[in-house]
This record gives C-alpha cells, structure tokens and sequence, in this order.
C-alpha cells in the first residue's frame, strides 16, 4: 500500500495529511482529545476484513475489541454492504411516528423469535444509549399507566455502564458528576456480582445472592410504591466481567415481582452471541420484563438499536388505546439500519456464529489463564468471546493499578505496538470478532504476553519482582 487512500469527490490524500486533517477537525469521542493528538496516540483506519484492521499507513492490527464489542459478524462483510446498497435504493426513510417498512417488520418479527420467552414487542431506535433512554421511559409511563404515579425510582448497580446520553449516563456510575450533574432524581446504586472483590466479603454463589438481597433490602428502603424498575447488565463488561450464577438473576426476578418492579436486562453488549448464547439472559434462565440491545444488532455495519418489551408490560397500552408512549426517536427502525441487521442475523444462522463464539471463547478462556503466571495478573474470567483480566500491583492483596497509571498506559503502547487494538484499562478486556480463528486467538494471547513481560520489567520496582 501507498499510504494513502481515495476520499470522495478529491484525489488521493497521503496518510500523513489524513491524519492532520483528523487532527484539526475530528473530535472523537471520550478520549483525551487535545493530549492524544500533541502525542498522535491515535489511527486513522482506511479498511478492515474478518478481524482485522488496516490504517491509512497501511499496519494491520487485530481487533481485539470488535470496536467496542460491536463487530460480532467481522469487518468486510460484502452481503451487508449490498444489502443496505440495494434498500437505500428501494426506500431509506420513513416518519418512525407514524409508520415504518418491510425490513423494519421483518426484522421485528426475527427478534421476537429470537429473544426469550414472550419479549414480542419492538421499540427501535438508533443505538445502546438511546435503547436504556427508551427502556427508563417505557418503564416509568407503564408504571403510572398501571396507577403507580410515584414509582420513579430506577435501581442500578455499582460499576454498570448503560450510555452516555442523559438518563443512561445517570445510570451509569462511572458518570462524570464534576462536568454533568446533578443527574436525573431518583437513581439509586446497588452492589454488583464481583467474586474476585466482593463487597460484602463472601465468595462464589454465596456472594451474588447476597448482592441481589441488597437489591430487596434498597426497594424497601425506598419504599417499594416509589420504585419502577432495576437495571442491570446480565454480565457486566464495566464492572470487570465477573460472570454471576444464574441464582442471582433468578433471585432479581423473583423480588422484583414480588414488589411489583419491572426488570431491565441490558445486553448492549452481551446480546448477539457475545457470551455463547445469543443473549446472556438464556445462561441465567431468566426473561426480563425489557431487554434492551444495539451493537450486535448490526455488527456496527449501521446505528441501530432497540428495546424488546414482554407482552405483559405492553398490555396495558392494549387497554389504554388512547395513550401513545410518550417517546419518538427520529431514526428509529431506519430501513437501511434494518436492512443490515437482517443480512447480519442471516449471517450468524448461516455461519452458526453463536456456538462458534461458546466454542472459541472456551478455549480463549483457556489460554488466557495461562498468563496468571504474572505478578500482575490477579484474575481471568468470561465467558464466550467476552473474557478480562484484572491487573494488580499486588495479589496477596489485590491492590488496583489505577487505569491512568504509567504500567497501564506502558502496557497499552506495546501491546498496540505489536499489532493488538484492545482496551487496557484496570481490566485488559478481551473481545474479538466471533469470527476470530484460533491462530488469532493464539496471537492474540502471545501478544498480551509480551507485553505484559515488557511492561513488569520496565516498572519492576513498583511491583517489587
């Protein structure tokens, strides 16, 4: 490759001047913008297949994030891009208000096969945060609608992440509260399953029963006619990917029925074959009242998310016909975005990418347990492809390397370096394309290897090796 690459309706620009480009009018998201660009600690990429990724300089790295756990069905899927092609063409748009259109339909009725137990109602919208800003609402008219006007209240958990847009940012407790609060009332934050730091000192199953008892214990305290639902990720990346047992969510379901709170599973990132299943309620034997999902919806290859609705909770807008949500999203159900989503889910049935995703996260579990003969590795987990390890100065005592730190940071570079695009924050999370093959699985590991040597041997000192 030339290092440079064609853009519309110019000549071809060199790399370099790509990325000044990039420097001087691209704001990308979440990162330290002004910082990342003095240190050009970013990339520009130009294209990608199955799961890799090639720059505008032409370096290949493996995705070992899927994005942000996005690309299930690979890069350079030819059949999605036709497909969205051939529909643009046909219709792009309609009001979501008032109408929608054949994929949109189609694509609402494979989900409701797909998803568990009787979650046969579709709301669409554009992405995972707009999809927890649709569950919070539809959660909270329903309760007013079934006469419960008081029940505002929404209980999260510690360590969730549910979006960035304003009612899931206030869920979400890593929220920045020095830029954006206060947040939405009425959010209150509960325990989350941790078996390698659990708050309340317990181990194992033990553990996860005692966090959702605490869920009980915060609904009475409320009192249970103030509290409209809790939310949870069913396995939650944010938090450490700690993998709970399915007693923990049985538990959840029975107390919030028990006090009359809807259950929100949020499986943005957990849904389409993430953890072996097609969504991680079925580990758990659970079906929640909504479940919201995005991401592996399309695979990335179009915004899109949506919330799926129980028949029971959509049932009182039956009785009531003459009250419409309250909530209208402009691109939401998009015919292209649809389009996409139906030639992705063809796709997974196709190439039977759920089972390949259990199969393989199996033996990327295995694999990478073999690297907890680090000092500076205290703990691997997962399940499917959507594994972590938890990096300690310490293991005795389990002491954090904070995520802005020099070894976090060191550890990042050079794993970046040797070709692997992942997060490295406190947990190295580890998460790519359920179409990965296992020689990349085994790069991937010898990568995070050697880096993970490199970088406690530059900082031996700190971590007293």
């Amino acid at each position: 490759m030339d290092g440079t690459v064609e853009t519309v309706g110019a000549s071809k620009l060199p790399a370099p001047e790509l990325e000044q480009e990039a420097l001087e009018h691209v704001w990308i998201h979440s990162a330290e913008w002004v910082r990342l660009a003095e240190e050009r600690g970013f990339r520009v990429f130009e294209r990608a297949f199955g799961s890799t990724l090639v720059d505008v300089n032409g370096r290949e790295y493996i995705d070992g994030l899927s994005g942000l756990w996005v690309v299930n069905a690979g890069h350079g899927r030819q059949e999605i891009a036709q497909a969205m092609a051939d529909q643009a063409a046909r219709i792009a748009y309609v009001s979501a208000a008032n109408h929608t259109t054949v994929p949109t339909v189609q694509l609402a009725n494979v989900l409701a096969s797909l998803t568990p137990g009787d979650l046969n109602r579709i709301f669409f919208c554009s992405g995972g945060s707009e999809a927890v800003e649709s569950a919070i609402k539809i959660a909270k008219q329903v309760q007013a609608m079934r006469g419960f006007p008081k029940r505002y209240k929404i209980i999260a958990r510690r360590g969730s992440y549910h979006g960035m847009t304003y009612g899931a940012m206030s869920l979400t407790q890593s929220r920045s509260e020095k830029f954006f609060g206060p947040f939405m009332y009425g959010v209150l934050h509960v325990p989350s399953p941790n078996r390698y730091r659990n708050d309340f000192g317990l181990e194992g199953e033990e553990g996860d029963i005692m966090c959702a008892n605490y869920v009980e214990q915060e609904i009475q305290y409320q009192d249970p006619e103030t509290v409209a639902a809790v939310i949870g990720e069913p396995i939650s990346t944010s938090n450490g990917v700690h993998v709970p047992s399915p007693k923990y969510w049985q538990r959840l379901r029975e107390i919030c029925d028990k006090y009359g709170v809807l259950l929100i599973m949020d499986e943005v990132i957990n849904g389409f074959g993430r953890t072996g299943k097609m969504f991680a309620a079925e580990h758990f034997g659970v079906v929640p009242d909504l479940m919201t999902m995005a991401k592996g919806l399309t695979s990335g290859y179009a915004p899109m998310g949506a919330v799926a609705v129980s028949e029971k909770v959509f049932e009182i807008f039956r009785e009531q016909k003459d009250v419409p949500l309250g909530h209208l999203l402009t691109f939401g159900g998009h015919a292209v975005a649809a389009a996409a989503a139906l030639k992705n889910l063809e796709i997974f049935q196709r190439e039977n990418l759920v089972q390949q995703s259990a199969e393989k996260g199996e033996y990327l579990l295995k694999q990478l347990r073999e690297l907890l003969h680090h000092p500076t590795v205290g703990d691997v987990r997962g399940l499917g492809l959507m594994c972590g390890l938890e990096m300690v100065k310490n293991k005795a005592t389990k002491e954090k390397w904070p995520r802005n730190s020099a070894f976090i940071k060191t550890l990042e570079r050079r794993m970046n370096e040797k070709g692997l695009l992942t997060r490295v924050w406190e947990i190295v999370h580890v998460a790519p394309p359920l179409v990965v093959t296992h020689q990349e699985i085994d790069r991937i590991v010898e990568i995070i290897d050697e880096a993970l040597t490199e970088a406690e041997n530059e900082f031996a000192s700190e971590i007293g090796v």
